[in-house]
């Protein structure tokens, strides 16, 4: 079949919560992916932030094969291996003993996880950031700052203050002692890769710090070395009492983790909650093996020699305003608005990225992206900005 007919049969069995895809995708290796079509692209998204190693990464694909012939399921009844060794491993990461991990299979779930911890201080109050994203599911969506995506399901939760991303006074002015969490991403990823002042991070912990709210960090996107550190906000010095990362820690697969920091690491007890599916074998021995890659490879150095790299290579190019991000999460700024078009072009020169406002690409390829397919990138965006730009 070829992408019509998959378009067809898309149209005629699922829900339109989404547009109608324009290609399907039927197979990849590393960052090559081929359309029902048989067209071949470079991915420059990585299934949004996903995919942290590509596709079909050696890797990830023996360690799921050797699980899934040895043990695919337990339920919370009852632990299993890897589940307590990734555990350790995002403890390690952490740098704090005390930490506790709580896991799930998405973004949206340990946020919500991280709404119900906050409760256990007694408190109600959220504070957020407009423009923000943190899910989709109610609770998980009253924390999104975006009014387009809330305004069909109010009422929703009601004690969300929005604060706009950056503004430390108003972030201080919002946050007292009734406050039970703010959440905040080190990068806002979908409102278009914005990165905050240097100081903001630190500012908000000492705000929390003060009257005993929680500091939540999103992680969901900047997450598992996207940004060129583990998380995304260890640059600002700070220790944040909750941390939510997804995307992936899974490697492609669905999985998801809420870490407690310090003291807080203690707060739900038995029965508080759960997750069917959180914490797989499957899903876990993908994510040991990604990070043991990513740890034995010095990735995480290789990511910011990439965003220099493209940053230098695309900010000159003529009709982009500016380059922003960290590591391989990363924002083209346009001067005008036309990054639709921008998307759709370079997609039919065999480049996949995500148009996340109209003036702004999002890309997010895999963090093993090699330095000829940047290259590459580079190239055609050059040439589909002489032409649509």
């Amino acid at each position: 079949m070829k992408n019509k007919d998959f378009a067809n049969l898309w149209s005629e069995n699922l829900m339109a919560n989404y547009a109608l895809p324009s290609i399907t995708l039927v197979k990849g290796k590393g960052s090559i992916v081929f359309d029902a079509d048989g067209k071949k692209y470079i991915d420059m998204l990585g299934g949004i932030a996903t995919n942290i190693l590509g596709h079909s990464h050696p890797a990830v694909v023996n360690a799921v094969n050797r699980q899934i012939k040895t043990l695919s399921h337990v339920s919370n009844f009852y632990s299993h291996p890897n589940a307590i060794e990734l555990a350790q491993i995002l403890v390690r990461l952490t740098g704090d003993k005390q930490s506790r991990v709580f896991f799930a299979q998405s973004g949206a779930e340990v946020n919500e996880a991280a709404i119900k911890l906050s409760r256990k201080t007694g408190r109600t109050r959220i504070v957020a950031m407009t423009g923000s994203f943190h899910g989709r599911t109610m609770g998980s969506l009253s924390l999104t700052g975006q009014i387009a995506k809330r305004i069909a399901f109010q009422p929703l939760l009601k004690s969300v203050k929005h604060v706009p991303f950056g503004d430390i006074k108003k972030a201080k002015k919002a946050i007292n002692s009734k406050t039970a969490m703010v959440i905040v991403e080190p990068i806002m990823g979908e409102a278009g890769v914005i990165v905050p002042p240097d100081n903001y991070l630190q500012e908000l912990r000492a705000a929390c710090t003060k009257y005993g709210a929680l500091l939540v960090i999103d992680a969901v996107q900047t997450g598992i070395g996207r940004t060129g550190q583990w998380f995304g906000y260890e640059y600002s010095g700070i220790k944040p009492d909750v941390i939510t990362v997804a995307k992936g820690l899974g490697a492609g697969l669905p999985l998801a983790a809420m870490i407690a920091v310090g003291k807080n690491s203690q707060l739900f007890e038995p029965g508080d909650h759960g997750s069917t599916f959180g914490g797989n074998p499957v899903t876990t021995a993908a994510s040991i093996a990604a990070i043991k890659w990513i740890e034995n490879n010095k990735t995480l150095p290789k990511c910011k020699v990439d965003f220099k790299y493209l940053a230098s290579k695309i900010s000159s190019i003529s009709g982009v305003s500016e380059v922003r991000g960290a590591g391989l999460l990363i924002g083209i700024v346009l001067v005008r608005k036309i990054s639709s078009d921008v998307s759709s072009a370079l997609q039919a020169k065999g480049f996949l990225v995500n148009a996340a406002n109209p003036n702004t690409i999002r890309i997010a390829p895999a963090l093993n992206i090699s330095r000829k397919e940047l290259e590459q990138f580079a190239k055609a965006f050059k040439e589909v900005m002489s032409h649509v730009g």
